[in-house]
């Protein structure tokens, strides 16, 4: 696999920058994800190689333009669709409330 994700040993990536302290997460929403996660894949809906498929089939400029847990969650919101275990319009609709609740 040669995709977007496969950055390693590949120039012009400019360098690493490395936060002192690094929490293991930033915001309550990563907290979030990472539970859901763990809680998903403990209850067997999905493997580690779906997830990272589901990772690898991201857009790549939003792969690059997003976060560790964001590629989580979005392999997360693929998986469960896909699985019919979540309805693309019920994942608008809470997008939708979400983002009325923080605007």
């Amino acid at each position: 696999m040669n995709g977007i994700h496969d950055v390693g040993g590949m120039h012009g990536m400019g360098p690493i920058v490395r936060e002192d302290n690094e929490p293991v997460f930033h915001h309550d929403w990563e907290r979030r994800v990472f539970a859901l996660m763990i809680s998903t894949f403990a209850g067997g809906q999905y493997s580690v190689d779906e997830v990272r498929h589901a990772i690898e089939r991201m857009d790549p400029a939003h792969y690059l333009a997003s976060s560790y847990y964001e590629h989580w969650l979005h392999a997360m919101e693929t998986l469960l669709v896909e699985k019919g275990l979540l309805s693309q319009t019920e994942l608008e609709a809470k997008r939708s409330q979400l983002a009325q609740e923080h605007s």
